[in-house]
């Protein structure tokens, strides 16, 4: 059975590569005695023996294991970077996907996995993470230390005591405030980035300085977490550094009265104190980039979760043959979506059942409140039903894979955006391999395609909201074109014709019909009467109830009669 944990899949598709860097690390420690040594032979053997010769023969010796060493560093370096770098090309598409799915259904996560995938990469290529692969060996050290003499060793293993000590106190004292950080650097970015999207009624409504006291009221409550956790970690980092060179000076004092004993050469007190500061190194960098230790920690757990649970739907599916547009409601129920499990459930639309086939159009009308663009976003898989079905071509959303079914379904929301691109990229769905001559029939069909020439690049006109020379009317015929390009089976329209003109309410009643003649069922919500006039069915909501569906003449005869 296929793991579900995707991230500790693709760790694992790595492993090879973390052990190298563990093969390799093992090289550079041992190369990293080079310099106790080296110091030892100098004062006890070259400095007795006054030979010139053996200083120049040991300095070319030591040179080269410098330079081995050097290389060795490089290797492990680079290794960990193309192992970030492959992780984030494996989990970039993954994250962004998962991110993009479960926005839907009412849930938006507070944060971005790509975030929390660049904390990781950023570990992964980084000094720290080096510091970890070096910490197993200060025991390889702490025996070399023994070996020059016993009371030296003791010295350094309490020195490795208090170290470990304080390691372990700061993990305790800064870990719970870390993580309060963390979730409230995601509230704040998630309410920063909605005033941002609302800035225009921000503005209008002279509510600036209240969502900019609102937002430092976030931000404030992470730093303080944030501040609190720093500030102790910063208490063990200068402890632990402090106290590091205090042991290497104290090897030196006991290593002088050992050598004053002749109990051991001037040489091993030098060499004992290399050593020393060369086995608490790791611990000491291991205290200073805690910080980063544990936002990679906490960004690797929230990944994990994030991303198993939604492996099951992101497995690949069975592929089915494209749909030719049956649509299929089987008492249907859609609750008001939320991320609270105890909450009442209100259905906002109950009971739908209707079927449409191939070359159908379709009216919703009903009053504001009444559930159509909820049944917008059910028909279009946006959001999942809680009870009964939604089909097409009698499969589940769920049961059609997510790319091969949008291909086939063309939706206009209320609100209309586009994004940074082209508007031929817009219209093309961002697809590379898009045909021309289809971005123009969509065009021509949206009655925007002369709009679109006017402009100076034509289609070639980025539409970055910035820069965008579009306004609302004509991002919406931009929009439409997106949605009717390449013919799909079924087009959604949500409120097409709200920012449009008579001449474009007639291009629309075109456009629906050059669909239903090619075989798309079309369903459009209205308002206005104009919206539904290339349709030959009616349904009408009223809070969230199908009170009439069928023919739309015997429909709309209906409602007059009932009015």
């Amino acid at each position: 059975m296929r793991d579900k944990d995707v991230v500790r899949r693709h760790f694992k598709e790595v492993r090879k590569g973390f052990l190298s860097v563990g093969a390799i690390s093992c090289v550079v420690n041992m190369l990293m005695l080079t310099g106790p040594v080296f110091m030892l032979q100098v004062y006890d053997r070259v400095l007795t023996s006054q030979s010139v010769p053996t200083l120049v023969a040991l300095s070319i010796l030591a040179i080269g294991l410098y330079t081995a060493m050097g290389l060795f560093e490089f290797l492990r370096n680079r290794i960990l970077s193309r192992v970030s770098h492959w992780l984030d090309i494996k989990l970039a598409p993954l994250a962004f996907r998962s991110w993009m799915v479960r926005s839907l259904n009412g849930h938006a996560p507070g944060y971005k996995p790509v975030q929390d995938l660049g904390v990781l990469r950023g570990f992964i290529s980084s000094p720290t993470i080096l510091a970890l692969f070096d910490l197993p060996w200060f025991p390889i050290y702490l025996a070399v230390i023994f070996f020059l003499h016993p009371v030296l060793g003791f010295l350094a293993i309490g020195g490795v005591v208090v170290v470990s000590v304080l390691t372990i106190l700061n993990e305790w004292l800064s870990a719970r405030h870390a993580g309060m950080a963390a979730q409230a650097d995601i509230l704040e970015a998630r309410f920063a980035d909605q005033t941002q999207r609302n800035a225009d009624s921000v503005l209008a409504m002279g509510m600036l300085s209240n969502t900019s006291d609102a937002w430092m009221s976030l931000r404030q409550g992470g730093q303080v977490h944030q501040q609190t956790g720093s500030e102790r970690s910063q208490i063990f980092t200068a402890s632990s550094k402090a106290f590091r060179m205090l042991l290497q000076s104290s090897i030196l004092g006991v290593g002088a009265y050992l050598a004053l004993q002749q109990e051991i050469s001037a040489g091993t007190i030098v060499a004992a104190s290399i050593i020393a500061g060369r086995a608490l190194a790791p611990i000491d960098q291991t205290l200073g980039g805690w910080k980063m230790i544990k936002r990679a920690q906490l960004a690797l757990k929230r990944l994990r979760e994030y991303l198993s649970r939604d492996a099951e739907e992101q497995e690949q599916t069975v592929q089915l043959p494209d749909p030719t547009g049956v649509i299929h409601f089987e008492n249907m129920t859609k609750f008001t979506p939320t991320n609270d499990p105890g909450a009442n459930k209100v259905a906002i639309l109950s009971n739908i059942n209707f079927q449409l086939n191939p070359g159908d159009g379709l009216g919703v009308i009903g009053p504001s409140g009444s559930g159509k663009s909820s049944l917008a976003k059910l028909l279009v898989g946006l959001w999942m039903p809680d009870q009964g079905s939604v089909r097409i071509d009698g499969a589940t959303f769920e049961q059609w894979d997510l790319n091969q079914i949008g291909k086939n379904i063309g939706y206009l929301p209320q609100q209309v955006e586009l994004l940074h691109g082209t508007i031929a990229q817009n219209i093309s769905r961002f697809d590379p391999d898009a045909d021309h001559e289809a971005i123009v029939a969509a065009a021509q069909m949206a009655n925007v395609h002369e709009l679109i020439l006017g402009f100076p690049d034509g289609y070639g006109t980025n539409v970055d909201i910035a820069t965008s020379p579009l306004t609302g009317g004509q991002k919406q015929r931009v929009a439409l074109a997106r949605a009717v390009y390449n013919n799909p089976v079924l087009v959604v329209l949500d409120e097409p014709n709200s920012n449009l003109d008579a001449e474009g309410d007639a291009a629309l009643a075109e456009a629906i019909k050059s669909l239903r003649n090619s075989g798309s069922v079309v369903i459009v919500m209205a308002h206005r009467p104009s919206a539904i006039a290339a349709v030959d069915k009616v349904m009408m909501l009223n809070n969230g109830q199908m009170m009439e569906f069928g023919e739309k003449t015997e429909v709309l005869r209906k409602i007059t009669r009932a009015a």
